[in-house]
């Protein structure tokens, strides 16, 4: 895409990366297989954020890659041509955090993704990459492995939430709530219910639903919006230790901060433009927030920790819910050639999960 020039999306001919590409043999070569898109990918090729890297007027996006390792450098330590991969997103920039591989806590105000600011991304047949920024996908894990970056966004939120409740020197979490039944909702929900929590997810979705016989396929419920407020729900199924916030939509973060328990932690992953003003019970929100030592924690992805921990839990599902991530796979478009069809399918995303591009046959 062209940056600041809305529905630009095309095709360009790029030079195959080489692994000199990479200083001091680092480089891994990676052919690409299958490439997510979600919201986005779409909100760059609107032209609402995104910029090209230097020397380019273009933007290669994808953001969700999983790839084949074709060829490493002399010095690449524990990755060899064949192995399964997922390369992670963000970049370092110049801060403190960015030099010690916590890129996604940056306090640059520039900062670098690829596929989305300043780096060019995936969905390509093929790049190069510093072997720090690759993680090794199990065999087993192929099918699946393009839930890994989006499963990093439920991993990093959880992981800051555990991370903060050190404070209270014994945290043991029961009941946990998510804001959202999409692709991010259900790998939270998953995520939490790995770890033994009692979850109930939220969604404005009514029933007949497939997210919600997902979620109930691993052992959580399910609650409309429509049907139920949040409020009312956390009065029979909560309060809330954790809530996993991630719908996009700002009057749910309120709604939240009203349903965590006391000692509770409220993670918020979605972004949220635009000027919407509300009316809030703010009194109750700080007296209770104040007396109940609770939280609430801002939290963008990743980094390669939580990728790991991500592989982690994936081979968990799979051992636990045998099948369960491969029916989020719901939309293929085969082939770079059809990206109108993919972003044309991502504009309309009703029924869908995840929606990605088969780039090159597993």
């Amino acid at each position: 895409m062209i940056p600041g020039q809305p529905d630009s999306v095309h095709l360009a001919e790029l030079t195959k990366p080489s692994l000199s590409d990479v200083p001091d043999g680092r480089g891994v070569l990676v052919r690409v297989l299958r490439v997510g898109v979600d919201g986005t990918d779409r909100e760059i090729n609107a032209a609402e954020y995104g910029h090209a890297p230097d020397g380019y007027d273009f933007l290669v996006i994808g953001h969700e890659g999983l790839g084949q390792v074709e060829a490493v450098g002399p010095n690449v330590t524990f990755l060899r041509p064949g192995d399964y991969v997922v390369a992670t997103v963000r970049r370092p920039g110049h801060s403190l955090y960015d030099q010690i591989g916590l890129q996604d806590m940056t306090t640059d105000s520039e900062y670098y993704e690829r596929g989305i600011n300043l780096r060019h991304g995936y969905l390509t047949e093929y790049y190069v990459e510093d072997e720090q920024f690759v993680v090794k996908v199990p065999r087993a894990l192929r099918d699946v492995g393009v839930l890994l970056e989006p499963m990093t966004v439920a991993q990093k939120g959880i992981a800051q939430a555990y991370e903060i409740q050190r404070r209270l020197k014994v945290w043991q979490p029961r009941k946990a709530a998510v804001m959202g039944a999409g692709t991010l909702g259900l790998l939270a929900t998953l995520a939490l219910r790995l770890r033994g929590l009692d979850v109930t997810t939220f969604g404005r979705t009514p029933r007949p639903y497939v997210n919600a016989d997902l979620l109930e396929n691993i052992g959580a419920r399910y609650i409309n919006t429509a049907d139920r407020s949040i409020v009312s729900a956390s009065e029979e199924f909560g309060p809330f230790d954790l809530i996993f916030e991630g719908t996009g939509a700002s009057s749910v973060v309120f709604d939240s901060m009203l349903a965590t328990a006391r000692n509770g932690v409220l993670v918020l992953t979605s972004i949220t433009g635009g000027s919407h003003q509300l009316t809030i019970p703010a009194d109750r929100i700080n007296l209770e927030f104040v007396l109940g030592n609770k939280v609430m924690v801002g939290s963008v992805n990743a980094s390669r920790d939580n990728f790991e921990a991500g592989v982690r839990d994936m081979a968990m599902a799979e051992a636990e819910y045998a099948g369960w991530l491969r029916r989020l796979l719901t939309d293929r478009i085969d082939g770079l050639d059809n990206y109108r069809d993919l972003f044309a399918r991502l504009q309309n995303p009703d029924g869908a999960i995840k929606i990605f591009c088969e780039v090159a046959p597993l």
